[in-house]
């Protein structure tokens, strides 16, 4: 977190408002040992160890009761500094054992050469590095709220014991308190694991294992649409497809530096092969490596653009498994461009140009951009000081050129180079990393990646790492939340439901057009079940199918269809020819037909 962001009146709110939750909770449970006590996104948290005595949803309501009261007390928020040892001397007075950990580590790490922090309010003492409000009377009123009860493992460590997290709420006003609970209840209905379940686009199975999604066919044919777009966008800008196999030895991601970094986040080893260990494919880019090494370069090969949408594997935390969001087996829209230093610039600015046709097209509203940068005191991030500040200054500029927000944030470049995090927001407003392109001038040295220059010598490409449409799983996630399940026509599963009035009557006409549909590769149903007209319609429309087709008496006498689309209130009623047309040119065109602001692609 920023200083800029940690000097807010909102951080110093949430901060201050997590030492009240304690405060409270203390006054209920005075054996309670506590743990973090942080400011969040959209409120703060604090965690506690009841022992037992657990705190229950119930409880929430008194808790927040004692809040108000020591909001009204306006008690000071004093802050003074300690010695370890006069730490350890008050926090074993109330066996507050974690706090006494983390307190050593602090100290053991040099993070409090100047002894460690504490904050006082009333009668509650917490060790804090702050900042706070000045007195708890600056809580306003209805600008928070305790939320939820949830289980933490302290430390994020499945083998630490499992703490109780309390979360609260909280804002500077209550209006914008209303505005974000209005938006978090539109998001629990259109939450992508709820939809997915709902509209048959995916499962998870314990018995296939956790993060291991199972595409059914509806989330099939949209994993599909997405590929088939990439494909052809990728081919407009002079990639090359490839594909490279899920496994490989173990020394492949050793000369890569993976294997030393992320071997925590690799799923474990096969070994065969004379115990040769083989492991399952976690990133594509050494792979892509290998297929630039297979024969000499030239000059006249750069740039090379090599594209894969292709499976990795990471052996993600079960703790951060979160639908398709977070996931350990993952299909992604990789890229890997290989260039001279003059070429870079260019390239990067094609790069982000297709970002920004993705995600107008998508409709996903402004991106903005972290620019992540390496930290010159950490051993993670590879090659010479100077190199890492070239390069640096390479994407800065590119960026500022191209007029995109970015903010800078240090430690969280690649190791290999810079690189730049697309920020898209979600339906609660909230920010995600959907993308990332980054900048490499470490690998090619380690994997001997060359070509030969205009005037004869041997030199290094610079390499671009990228992914604009992220994994197939956290595109589509945000997806379904964002447009609340109901996909345009040229991605939906169902792209047409034709539905007669009378089955008996009017089915034939209706199965006619699904064939003809069906023959020109467009995606249609009947519904002639025997339910009420009614009923088909409304379950055609929780389905979110994005047309409907209505046939009757008047339809089939004149050659028509009565055209009912999701996002329109109104209907039409066309010629079925005319109809049938405007549907391909929907599909081949991409219209995002899903916003009620697209017009039909009908004759004038």
């Amino acid at each position: 977190m920023s200083t800029q962001e940690k000097d807010s009146q909102l951080y110093r709110l949430r901060h201050s408002l997590a030492h009240m939750l304690a405060q409270a909770v203390l006054q209920i449970r005075p054996d309670a040992k506590m743990g973090f006590g942080p400011p969040v996104e959209n409120g703060f948290y604090y965690d506690f160890d009841f022992g037992d005595q657990p705190i229950v949803e119930t409880d929430l309501k008194d808790l927040q009761k004692r809040m108000l009261k020591i909001a009204k007390q306006k008690q000071e928020f004093v802050q003074d500094t300690r010695s370890l040892a006069d730490a350890e001397t008050f926090m074993a007075a109330t066996d507050q054992s974690y706090k006494i950990e983390y307190a050593r580590e602090l100290v053991e790490t040099g993070k409090a050469k100047d002894g460690l922090g504490f904050y006082t309010n009333g009668p509650f003492t917490d060790m804090c590095e702050g900042p706070h409000l000045e007195h708890t009377g600056q809580v306003k009123k209805g600008s928070f709220k305790l939320d939820s009860i949830a289980g933490s493992y302290w430390r994020g460590d499945e083998k630490r014991p499992m703490l109780t997290r309390i979360y609260g709420l909280a804002f500077e006003s209550s209006e914008d308190l209303k505005d974000y609970q209005e938006r978090r209840r539109l998001a629990e209905q259109r939450e992508h694991r709820k939809l997915g379940a709902q509209l048959d686009i995916f499962v998870l199975d314990d018995e296939i294992g956790s993060g291991l999604p199972l595409w059914l066919p509806n989330g099939t044919i949209i994993r599909d649409e997405l590929e088939k777009w990439a494909c052809e966008q990728e081919f407009r800008y002079g990639y090359q497809r490839v594909a490279t196999p899920a496994i490989t030895k173990a020394g492949l991601y050793e000369r890569s530096g993976h294997l030393p970094l992320y071997e925590e986040d690799m799923f474990p080893p096969m070994v065969c092969d004379d115990d040769e260990k083989y492991y399952l494919k976690p990133m594509n880019c050494p792979h892509h490596h290998k297929i630039y090494a297979a024969r000499p370069r030239s000059y006249r090969d750069l740039p090379l653009r090599l594209a894969e949408y292709g499976y990795n594997f990471r052996y993600e935390r079960r703790g951060s498994l979160a639908g398709l969001l977070r996931v350990r087996a993952m299909c992604m829209n990789d890229a890997h461009i290989y260039c001279q230093p003059d070429q870079i610039e260019d390239e990067f600015r094609a790069v982000i140009k297709m970002y920004r046709e993705y995600y107008d097209h998508l409709r996903l509203g402004d991106f903005r951009c972290r620019l992540s940068l390496h930290d010159p005191d950490s051993d993670k991030f590879m090659g010479k000081k100077e190199d890492w500040e070239h390069t640096e200054a390479i994407v800065r500029k590119i960026l500022v050129e191209a007029d995109i927000e970015f903010e800078e944030e240090r430690g969280q470049a690649a190791f290999y180079g810079p690189k730049m995090d697309i920020q898209v927001k979600n339906i609660l407003g909230r920010e995600e990393t959907l993308s990332t392109c980054q900048l490499d001038f470490v690998v090619p040295e380690r994997f001997g990646l060359t070509y030969t220059a205009q005037d004869g010598s041997e030199c290094e490409p610079y390499i671009v790492h990228r992914a604009p449409l992220s994994t197939h799983e956290r595109l589509i996630s945000f997806l379904i939340e964002f447009y609340g399940g109901a996909f345009p026509t040229w991605m939906a599963p169902n792209q047409v439901c034709v539905i007669p009035v009378s089955v008996e009557q009017f089915g034939d006409y209706a199965h006619g057009i699904r064939e003809t549909l069906t023959h020109k590769l467009l995606r249609c149903n009947v519904d002639d079940s025997s339910d009420s007209l009614n009923k088909r319609i409304r379950r055609a429309v929780t389905s979110k199918v994005p047309n409907i087709w209505i046939v009757g008496g008047e339809e089939v006498e004149n050659n028509t269809i009565t055209w009912r689309r999701y996002a329109v209130r109104e209907q039409l009623t066309v010629s079925r020819d005319i109809a049938i047309d405007a549907l391909g040119a929907m599909v081949q065109q991409r219209l995002m037909d899903n916003f009620e602001d697209v017009a039909l692609p009908l004759p004038e």
